[in-house]
């Protein structure tokens, strides 16, 4: 998504006119119009102003892609037999390369006994399913992973 739509996004999403923005950046309409058409792009200040205007960091406004309700629509709009053909792990790692060349490179079987360890003790303690405690696992690890 290029940066003019994801500025008309994060303004559509927080419920403001191209008016509202204009008048609150101290711009005119129109310049609000150029920035989400891609003619113009707002200088770093602006961007700051948005950012804050939208209640978002100025990353998230930079690399603002689509809400939280169109990506729940997608997931949903694929079958269980569809999801089950993808290859995911080469999706991913057309994003991120280092999913496909770490088998190459890890010792799989050195870490394998502590997540099934950690695995075993989600089901066991919490009384989660394999697939449960696989995404509980998956979840910590992704917020130890910002934390970093």
């Amino acid at each position: 998504m290029s940066l003019g739509s994801s500025l008309y996004a994060a303004r559509r999403k927080s419920g403001l006119s191209q008016e509202n923005v204009a008048e609150k950046l101290g711009v005119s309409r129109q310049t609000i119009s150029k920035w989400e058409t891609n003619e113009t792009l707002p200088d770093i200040r602006q961007s700051k102003g948005l950012a804050m205007l939208y209640h978002m960091t100025l990353d998230e406004l930079i690399e603002y892609d689509f809400d939280e309700q169109q990506a729940q629509q997608m997931i949903d709009s694929v079958s269980e037999k569809a999801q089950a053909k993808i290859d995911w792990n080469k999706v991913w790692s057309k994003k991120y390369p280092v999913l496909s060349t770490y088998p190459q490179q890890v010792r799989i079987d050195d870490f394998a006994p502590v997540l099934k360890n950690l695995l075993a003790r989600l089901q066991a303690d919490y009384g989660y399913n394999k697939t449960d405690a696989f995404l509980v696992l998956k979840d910590i690890l992704a917020r130890l992973w910002k934390e970093l």
